[in-house]
Protein backbone atom coordinates (compact mmCIF):
# COMPACT_ATOMS: atom_id res chain seq x y z
CA UNK A 1 0.00 0.00 0.00
CA UNK A 2 1.03 3.60 -0.59
CA UNK A 3 1.10 6.60 1.67
CA UNK A 4 -2.62 7.29 1.49
CA UNK A 5 -3.94 10.79 1.08
CA UNK A 6 -1.17 13.08 2.26
CA UNK A 7 -2.10 16.25 0.41
CA UNK A 8 -5.16 18.23 -0.47
CA UNK A 9 -5.84 20.33 -3.56
CA UNK A 10 -8.60 22.91 -3.15
CA UNK A 11 -9.73 23.90 -6.63
CA UNK A 12 -12.74 26.07 -5.74
CA UNK A 13 -10.70 29.30 -6.02
CA UNK A 14 -8.90 28.31 -9.23
CA UNK A 15 -10.15 29.86 -12.48
CA UNK A 16 -12.37 27.36 -14.34
CA UNK A 17 -10.01 27.06 -17.33
CA UNK A 18 -7.12 26.24 -14.99
CA UNK A 19 -8.88 23.62 -12.83
CA UNK A 20 -8.40 20.51 -14.96
CA UNK A 21 -4.80 21.35 -15.99
CA UNK A 22 -3.93 21.90 -12.30
CA UNK A 23 -5.59 18.65 -11.24
CA UNK A 24 -3.91 16.70 -14.05
CA UNK A 25 -0.49 18.16 -13.18
CA UNK A 26 -1.02 17.12 -9.55
CA UNK A 27 -2.04 13.62 -10.66
CA UNK A 28 0.96 13.30 -13.01
CA UNK A 29 3.31 14.21 -10.13
CA UNK A 30 2.07 11.27 -8.04
CA UNK A 31 4.14 8.13 -7.81
CA UNK A 32 2.18 4.85 -7.91
CA UNK A 33 0.39 4.35 -4.61
CA UNK A 34 0.22 8.07 -3.78
CA UNK A 35 -2.99 10.08 -3.65
CA UNK A 36 -4.38 13.52 -3.04
CA UNK A 37 -7.78 14.80 -2.00
CA UNK A 38 -9.38 17.25 -4.38
CA UNK A 39 -11.85 19.70 -2.84
CA UNK A 40 -14.45 21.34 -5.08
CA UNK A 41 -17.84 23.07 -4.87
CA UNK A 42 -19.63 20.65 -7.23
CA UNK A 43 -19.58 16.99 -8.23
CA UNK A 44 -16.47 16.56 -10.41
CA UNK A 45 -17.96 13.87 -12.69
CA UNK A 46 -16.63 15.52 -15.89
CA UNK A 47 -13.13 15.25 -14.45
CA UNK A 48 -13.72 11.57 -13.67
CA UNK A 49 -14.72 10.92 -17.29
CA UNK A 50 -11.67 12.82 -18.56
CA UNK A 51 -9.35 10.78 -16.30
CA UNK A 52 -10.99 7.56 -17.54
CA UNK A 53 -10.37 8.63 -21.12
CA UNK A 54 -6.78 9.86 -20.70
CA UNK A 55 -5.53 7.48 -17.98
CA UNK A 56 -7.64 4.29 -18.17
CA UNK A 57 -6.87 1.88 -15.35
CA UNK A 58 -4.20 4.19 -13.91
CA UNK A 59 -6.13 5.91 -11.13
CA UNK A 60 -8.44 5.38 -8.20
CA UNK A 61 -11.45 7.60 -7.45
CA UNK A 62 -13.13 7.64 -4.04
CA UNK A 63 -15.68 10.14 -2.81
CA UNK A 64 -14.82 11.32 0.72
CA UNK A 65 -17.56 13.95 0.90
CA UNK A 66 -20.48 14.35 -1.51
CA UNK A 67 -21.90 17.83 -1.21
CA UNK A 68 -24.09 19.65 -1.32
CA UNK A 69 -21.58 22.48 -0.75
CA UNK A 70 -18.25 20.66 -0.53
CA UNK A 71 -17.13 17.69 -2.59
CA UNK A 72 -13.92 15.85 -1.64
CA UNK A 73 -12.53 13.11 -3.86
CA UNK A 74 -9.48 10.99 -3.17
CA UNK A 75 -7.62 10.54 -6.46
CA UNK A 76 -4.83 7.98 -6.39
CA UNK A 77 -2.31 6.72 -8.89
CA UNK A 78 -2.62 2.98 -9.40
CA UNK A 79 0.33 0.73 -8.63
CA UNK A 80 -0.42 -1.67 -11.46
Amino acid sequence: MGQGTSRELAVRAIAPREKHPTIFATFQALVPGEAFAMVNDHDPQPLHHQLQHEHPGQFGWEYLEEGPEVWRVRISRSTG
